[in-house]
């Protein structure tokens, strides 16, 4: 009886595991990805803890320090997946050359196919782009993508203000949830594109409602049904923002959900192919392996 060639299960093993995500999310990824979320959701709440006596002005001053903050934050999680990579991977890093350069490709289609929608009912077809590569890759490379892809976009259309920290960090999240859908290593065929086009539209919807909590208090001549009131206790102000979402931006969150539903059931099949062959052929599970030369007689 032969004995299997070590080398032949070691690649067996990371094979199964690029099944799962081939980009691993490790203890550091997930610390620093906690960090950055805390971060976003202070950035997002604090106007609805803000005193009677507040000035509120919008986000044109703080804007800036949470991007300052943002950006090493974003680097931070790319350093933990490639140092923590090799433990969590069982021998090739997490991120390395092939998964950074995939990284880039990724986040400039993201950006093109932004402005194809934007300014239009709403329509965004860089959602369904998003979701099926964080449904690929992982949560830690679909944060990173999310924020990145936001950033090239606003860059590519002008689209640079206030709002752009706030944009990349309620896109990391889209991406992030992707990632952290069950079934990413059995599921597959008709299932995995009913489950990612519910998530998709979910996700299209909420990031218009967080979006709307990051102006909606300072948005001055609104009735007082739906304005926010700075010092009322926060129940009474989220029932007036769920009014404020409801009468206002859900005409443009709707359409953004069916237009990710349609191109999730649509080109998902061979969008979630090609991700898969890229990252297969990339080999990004390979075990880095240095073998002595052979010595010639």
């Amino acid at each position: 009886m032969t004995r299997p060639d070590p080398r032949t299960a070691r690649l067996r093993r990371h094979t199964a595991r690029l099944g799962r995500h081939p980009v691993p999310l490790g203890r550091r990824s997930v610390a620093t990805l906690l960090l950055t979320s805390f971060v976003g959701v202070t950035a997002f709440g604090w106007p609805l803890l803000a005193a009677t006596d507040s000035a509120l002005v919008g986000h044109a001053k703080d804007a800036p320090w949470l991007f300052a903050l943002l950006l090493p934050l974003l680097l931070a999680v790319v350093i933990a997946q490639i140092s923590e990579g090799r433990a969590a991977g069982g021998g090739a890093p997490g991120l390395d050359a092939k998964a950074v350069a995939l990284l880039g490709v990724l986040a400039a289609a993201g950006a093109a196919l932004r402005p194809l929608g934007a300014g239009t009912a709403g329509l965004e077809p860089m959602f369904f782009l998003m979701v099926l590569a964080g449904r690929v890759l992982g949560p830690g490379f679909g944060f990173v993508l999310g924020s990145l892809s936001m950033f090239a976009s606003a860059l590519l259309t002008g689209g640079v203000g206030p709002w752009l920290p706030f944009q990349m960090l309620a896109m990391g999240w889209v991406c992030l949830g992707a990632g952290l859908l069950p079934g990413a290593a059995g599921l597959r065929g008709r299932r995995e594109l009913a489950l990612l086009a519910v998530y998709g539209a979910t996700a299209a919807i909420l990031y218009g409602t967080i979006m709307n909590l990051q102006g909606w208090p300072y948005i001055a001549g609104l009735a007082s049904s739906i304005s926010f009131v700075p010092g009322d206790p926060v129940s009474a102000n989220l029932v007036r923002f769920a009014v404020y979402c409801l009468t206002t931006s859900l005409g443009w969150d709707l359409p953004r959900a069916v237009l990710t539903v349609t191109l999730c059931l649509t080109l998902g099949t061979p969008v979630l192919r090609a991700l898969r062959r890229a990252t297969r052929r990339a080999a990004f599970a390979a075990p880095v392996e240095f073998n002595p030369p052979e010595r010639t007689p």
